[in-house]
């Protein structure tokens, strides 16, 4: 019987083909034969104790002109799927947390949901590093700019980010005094209302930095290092950054030892370790992405490793 799998994304139309996780995942699924069905957030809704989505048969292909087709919508418990794809990308705002919970319903009823939506609601993607702080810059995480500001004296040259960002968005590199040093700090904590995490700048940026895929808890063996372009701190390809196929160091595989038993236990199967110099300075579990890039420089298939992991899960 063919594997009954769906999907919770932002809209499909709007992605970029070339470089998409999810459509990997997807073009993966569809090559085994499983059925797709594609969801928006405001597709799930709970009935009782059971969450329910309108549903769409979908159908994809590896075409920029014409990536997909949706097709007979129909509304069913998320429990006649046999597992849930939960990618829809931050912002991890209240909608998002909402979202979770509704799919650990369907957990309850017996699908597997990649991520754990629980795990994702505890795993918040910049915090969860305190967990593994052997492996990670010194950092602090604070809503106070006194704090922040002794951070900065301590340490002379730091980046400042916000907790739910993604894609380098709102993220600043802080030297001493900078004129900016202020109206920098009330913007990012929102005048002492907003928690942000300051981390010691790392100077090997310059050499990129390093997206690592864990599926279910195990390093794919190379990474995508972001380089950033001219005059930008952030390597972010959203940012504008170049990625570069590295082989992992060994303090890379000694970070990925560190974290990966943790992420296994928790039902984390598909995350995506970020990685400067010998740090760990984040762990995206909401919608990590890379897996085409990586794919195309080592003619790898990442989504189906994550495929067979998923299916290890449903047989046991």
């Amino acid at each position: 019987m063919s594997i009954k799998l769906g999907i919770v994304m932002d809209p499909i139309g709007s992605i970029k083909v070339h470089k998409d996780s999810s459509l990997a995942m997807l073009l993966a699924a569809q090559k085994r034969g499983w059925e797709l069905h594609y969801m928006e957030q405001h597709d799930l809704f709970l009935e009782g104790d059971r969450c329910h989505a309108l549903m769409t048969y979908l159908d994809v292909r590896d075409d920029e002109n014409s990536w997909y087709t949706l097709s007979d919508k129909f509304t069913a418990p998320l429990d006649k799927l046999d597992v849930i794809l939960m990618r829809k990308d931050p912002p991890v705002n209240m909608e998002f947390i909402y979202t979770t919970f509704m799919l650990q319903r369907a957990e309850a009823y017996g699908v597997l949901v990649v991520n754990s939506p629980a795990a994702i609601r505890n795993a918040s993607e910049k915090l969860y590093t305190a967990w593994f702080s052997q492996c990670g810059p010194p950092t602090r995480v604070s809503r106070d700019m006194t704090r922040l500001k002794e951070f900065l004296h301590e340490h002379d040259d730091i980046i400042l980010k916000p907790l739910d960002g993604m894609g380098g968005a709102s993220v600043f590199r802080l030297r001493k005094n900078d004129p900016n040093l202020n109206v920098i700090l009330e913007t990012i904590t929102n005048n002492g209302t907003k928690s942000t995490m300051a981390q010691r700048y790392i100077p090997e940026i310059s050499a990129g930095d390093k997206r690592i895929l864990m599926v279910d808890g195990e390093p794919f063996p190379h990474a995508l290092a972001r380089i950033p372009a001219s005059g930008e701190t952030r390597a972010n390809l959203a940012a504008g950054g170049t990625g570069v196929g590295v082989d992992l160091s060994e303090r890379d595989y000694w970070i990925c030892e560190q974290v990966g038993p943790f992420l296994r236990e928790q039902g984390l199967l598909f995350v995506g370790l970020d990685v400067i110099g010998d740090y760990l300075t984040e762990i995206n579990v909401t919608s990590p992405t890379c897996i085409r890039e990586l794919d195309s420089i080592y003619n790898a298939d990442i989504a189906g490793q994550l495929l067979d992991s998923i299916a290890n899960r449903l047989e046991k």
